[in-house]
């Protein structure tokens, strides 16, 4: 978010192995929007509790989800992840599949009308569905296509595209966790068709980098030898670490209002039969 040093990636040059633990992103410009952020929420919480429409649980969750994120932000795995690909991967999971979730968790947008005074208002099964669809095209736009090769090497040259980077994927993340942590019973098969098609799909591109014959990614062509990798090796852990925690943490999400569903199943059919 600083300014942009011609050939110098936003999270600085590649690191020494030695001298990781050094490199901590200090941008006066992120660290006063990640607090921004963060008083914001604590701003409306108040009036949302009065509400009813968040409680300590919820703001706990978002404050760790907000942690987490600054985290893999500003810790050193910003600078890892100019070297090794793998390492770039890992933060964007962190992001998608633990920090995002748990801001959804806190449900900010509600919290931010419980301040404004304006109550959510109800939606139908189809916008429910069409909700859903939206934020599942919208996340498997900004994951597949900041994982192709050649937006993937922008991200190194600018730092305006490094940030459409994080910030499309970091919003089409809540969008999506924000479908997924709906547990209206209405709600459920939207819910279960929005998990199978993230883990569906994350997984699918996973397995492409893995198994992909030769090395994609060429910013990271000259980086991943002082970490005792190959190029190809480091892009087949990264392809690894999206498929397998993407795949499975996306279908747990589907499976658990799936599960209410047949748990419910018995009771409804007693309750007819009789």
């Amino acid at each position: 978010m600083g300014p942009t040093v011609a050939g110098v990636p936003y999270c600085g040059l590649p690191p020494d192995p030695t001298d990781l633990w050094s490199r901590w992103n200090f941008d006066p410009i992120l660290i006063a929007i990640l607090l921004i952020i963060a008083i914001a929420y604590a701003a409306a919480v108040p009036a949302a509790t009065r509400r009813g429409v968040i409680d300590r649980c919820n703001g706990a969750a978002f404050f760790a989800g907000w942690l987490l994120l600054s985290l893999t932000l500003i810790s050193p795995l910003c600078a890892l992840s100019v070297s090794l690909f793998a390492a770039r991967v890992g933060q964007h999971m962190i992001i998608v599949l633990l920090a995002t979730p748990l801001i959804a968790a806190g449900r900010p947008l509600a919290a931010a009308r419980a301040l404004a005074g304006r109550p959510r208002a109800s939606q139908s099964e189809t916008q429910s569905f069409l909700g859903a669809l939206g934020a599942s095209a919208a996340f498997a736009i900004a994951l597949w296509f900041w994982h192709m090769p050649s937006p993937y090497a922008a991200t190194f040259a600018s730092h305006a595209v490094y940030w459409s980077m994080h910030i499309t994927m970091i919003l089409s993340a809540l969008w999506l966790w924000g479908v997924l942590l709906d547990r209206r019973g209405t709600r459920a098969v939207s819910v279960i068709g929005t998990g199978l098609v993230a883990s569906t799909q994350m997984s699918l591109l996973g397995a492409i980098i893995t198994f992909a014959p030769h090395a994609l990614y060429s910013p990271h062509a000259t980086t991943t030898a002082a970490w005792g990798m190959s190029q190809l090796l480091d892009q087949q852990l990264g392809g690894a670490i999206m498929w397998v925690p993407g795949g499975v943490i996306f279908l747990a999400a589907a499976m658990v209002p799936l599960w209410s569903l047949v748990a419910r199943a018995p009771l409804t059919l007693g309750a007819k039969s009789r």
